[in-house]
């Protein structure tokens, strides 16, 4: 197996043991708080933000300055080691500084993102906050320290580590359970459970960064602190960042009014936590699913594009989304008809399964276009165009906020994670529309219509799989059955709906003629562990 196959194998093995682990922590941590609680939501808002300010930071920093010129800098007469020092060094002052007045504005952020939320609850938040935002430096030095790793071919510890970070989590929250039981009410917290919970959210990305060090020789670089920050590029952020960081603000904006809007369902219905929860099932497939199969097509894309070669990219923008859209229409309908077994492991009863899935099947409605959109977006990017991917996606922000407002005025409470959802995947859709539009004005020949009855044909093929997923539920005893009796048991359920909703559609297919089936299950049995190819 070529370098670049054995990299992509470790890279695609370590996302899918991280993806599990995640998936392990979060049914540990509901275990610990619950999934409609006060405490619960008090802790995902908290344990959001640090993620919420580093994203910004990251953009206009990281991707900006730091990444690009670590690459560059190898071909530096000392390797790019004094450069690296200068970067290192800026980098880690802005992110100690942002993690700092992050935490002592902590009580601000938590009452900018949990309005709603009451003072008890607020305060609970705050508590948390205080453990958790320390957390931007870490993540920003696991970032800085990985893309070092990356730029010198060191592959796997920064795929790797994530993992270690999930088991950190997992042992402290278990700790917790064992000593002081499930604890959702808000007034039942004391200083030292909100410190044993804090304290191994925060130790687990503290562990994640730390273990990157350990490697750090392998890319034979000897970093100094050096505060002479001159010639590190610091003129050139809004250049290199520019549109991407205005588009990733954006988005942390219409995030925030979703947020605002959210705190509203304090306890008892589904709130933060459920949405937390609800969005990493939606990801699981789109994850898996983009990093093994629509990226070695994008590279493929992005090397056509450079070179100019118009036709081919017209030709791997048509490729990639049929081949995406086979795997992603079946993980659709799959995990739609497994909704509740599914939302079952991050939830503590039958009810809140039930509620949590109705966020899940509002969620799904967008899975099919932003496979879509993958491919769409990154043709920009192949062509060094960010404005354009700024543009549609300021209209998609938009959307959300309006949605959101019109969820909070319309809605009752327990269906406002639901309607947030809901909202979200139109903006989404109505994106993917544009995106494409405007793709076609540049590029023009794009045979949409073709890629669009492929897509047809795998949603006819989808339609009595489901249905087969559905009647296995049902013959499962549905919502009264074993497969939502407890987590483990909603895992192996929603296994077992999948599994033969999959073997139904893969017939269908067949039957159908898909031309696009073969080379998909061909794709499917080289990116299996222990494959070659």
């Amino acid at each position: 197996m070529s370098g670049i196959g054995r990299a992509s194998s470790l890279i695609a093995a370590g996302t899918i043991v991280s993806r599990l682990t995640g998936f392990v922590r979060s049914i540990v941590l509901v275990s610990a708080v619950g999934a409609t609680t006060g405490a619960g939501n008090a802790f995902a808002t908290a344990n959001q933000l640090p993620n919420n300010i580093y994203a910004i930071i990251s953009t206009g920093l990281l991707t900006a300055v730091i990444v690009p010129q670590i690459v560059k800098s190898a071909g530096h007469d000392d390797g790019g080691r004094a450069f690296i020092s200068k970067l290192f060094t800026l980098g880690t002052v802005v992110l100690l500084v942002t993690a700092t007045l992050a935490t002592i504005a902590a009580p601000w952020l938590v009452q900018l993102y949990a309005p709603h939320y009451p003072p008890a609850q607020q305060a609970l938040a705050t508590s948390f906050a205080y453990w958790c935002l320390p957390q931007i430096l870490f993540y920003g030095l696991y970032a800085m320290v990985g893309e070092a790793l990356n730029a010198r071919r060191v592959f796997g510890p920064f795929t790797w580590a994530p993992i270690v970070n999930n088991l950190v989590s997992i042992t402290g929250f278990t700790f917790f359970i064992i000593v002081f039981g499930q604890s959702g009410a808000v007034s039942d917290w004391t200083p030292t459970m909100v410190a044993l919970m804090g304290a191994t959210a925060t130790a687990g990305i503290v562990v994640q960064a730390g273990i990157l060090f350990l490697f750090w020789r392998r890319t034979g670089l000897h970093v100094r602190p050096d505060f002479r920050w001159h010639g590190v590029g610091l003129a050139q952020i809004g250049r290199l960042a520019g549109w991407t960081f205005l588009m990733v603000l954006a988005g942390q904006l219409a995030g925030l009014v979703q947020a605002q809007v959210l705190s509203a369902a304090a306890e008892e219905y589904p709130g933060v936590m459920v949405t937390q929860n609800a969005w990493l099932l939606f990801m699981l497939p789109y994850s898996i699913i983009v990093l093994s199969i629509g990226t070695p097509y994008f590279t493929q894309l992005s090397e056509h594009a450079h070179a100019g070669r118009d036709d081919d990219v017209r030709a791997d923008i048509g490729r990639s989304i049929r081949t995406l859209g086979l795997f992603i229409v079946i993980a659709t309908a799959a995990l739609a008809v497994a909704a509740v077994p599914a939302s079952r492991i991050f939830t503590d009863s039958v009810a809140e399964a039930q509620a949590a899935a109705g966020v899940l099947l509002c969620f799904l409605v967008a899975l099919v276009p932003l496979a879509v959109l993958f491919v769409i977006q990154r043709t920009f990017y192949a062509y060094d165009d960010t404005r354009t991917p700024f543009a549609f996606t300021l209209v998609q922000c938009a959307l959300v906020v309006v949605t959101a407002l019109a969820a909070q005025a319309w809605l009752p409470v327990e269906q406002l994670a639901a309607g947030l959802a809901l909202g979200q995947s139109l903006a989404s859709v109505v994106q993917v529309v544009i995106a494409t539009w405007l793709l076609q004005r540049r590029l023009g020949g794009l045979r949409i219509g073709s890629w669009m009855l492929a897509l047809g044909r795998f949603v006819l093929a989808a339609l009595p799989a489901a249905a087969a997923g559905w009647l296995t539920y049902v013959l499962l005893g549905g919502a009264e059955g074993w497969t939502v009796s407890s987590k483990l048991l909603g895992a192996l359920g929603a296994a077992i709906i999948g599994t033969v909703s999959l073997a139904v559609y893969i017939g269908f297919l067949a039957l159908l003629r898909v031309p696009e089936l073969a080379p998909a299950l061909a794709l499917a049995r080289r990116l299996l562990p222990g494959r070659r190819g």
